[in-house]
This record gives structure tokens, C-alpha cells and sequence, in this order.
């Protein structure tokens, strides 16, 4: 049997294809601007085109991506929405990570438990490596 024979078929979908245009203020971020576009490469008026915002939280590990959707009808507004989305996107992503903390946390470490590691955890390292704020 052939390595091959395992891999999914990949095709793109042809009903769903996007021209994208990046839109940035070179300080705060970017926002990418998704224009629907038939198969031919025409224009698609029958969906909405969609503003993509994307910018960085630093954090003490270094810098996280954040990407958002921003409900808008035109760049204009997108601009204009891009810091609430952004700080929404952001206050989300501090939960998620705080959620994260809370479950390594309550984690109960059980001696010989770490894969064979004598206790270690899978890194090679003690268990209880936390994602801090």
C-alpha cells in the first residue's frame, strides 16, 4: 500500500473563492478585504464582501496573533470598528488563555503519569508549566 493512499483529496471550493486586498495604518494593524469572486474571477454580487482585522496582543511570552471579523458595508466603517473588534478579539483571547490557566491548574498530577518520563512531564521537564499573563 502506498504512502499516498492515506492522504485526504485537497480541492479548493469553487462556490467560495475570495480576492483578498490588504488594507493596513502600518502601526495598529490590518485589515483584509475579501471580495467574493466567481470561478472566472469576476466579481460575485451576490455575497458580501468580508473585513478581516488583524493585529498583535503582547504578551510576556512575546507577541499573539489576533484575528477578527469586523461587521461592516464598506472600509470605511471597517476602519472605523477596528479598534472595538480588535479589543473584543483581545478580551476573548485573555479568557481563553485564563480558562487555559485554570485547567493546567486544577490539573492533578499523578506520579509515573507523564508517558514514561518518571513523573516528568512530556517536555522532558515538571509538570505544571502554566500560561501566565
Amino acid at each position: 500500500m502506498a504512502e499516498t493512499d492515506n492522504i485526504p483529496d485537497i480541492h479548493m471550493d469553487p462556490d467560495g473563492l475570495y480576492r483578498e486586498e490588504t488594507v493596513t495604518d502600518q502601526k495598529i494593524g490590518t485589515i483584509r478585504v475579501m471580495t467574493p469572486i466567481t470561478a472566472d474571477g469576476t466579481t460575485d454580487e451576490t455575497r458580501s464582501i468580508l473585513y478581516i482585522g488583524q493585529s498583535q496582543m503582547m504578551t510576556p511570552a512575546g507577541a499573539l496573533p489576533l484575528n477578527f471579523e469586523i461587521p461592516a458595508d464598506n472600509l470605511k466603517a471597517a476602519v472605523e470598528n477596528f479598534g472595538e473588534h480588535a479589543k473584543q478579539a483581545m478580551e476573548e483571547t485573555v479568557e481563553k488563555l485564563r480558562e487555559m490557566q485554570r485547567q493546567q491548574a486544577s490539573q492533578i498530577v499523578v506520579p509515573g503519569a507523564g508517558g514514561g518520563m518518571g513523573g516528568l512531564g512530556g517536555a522532558g521537564g515538571p509538570p505544571g508549566g502554566k500560561i501566565q499573563l
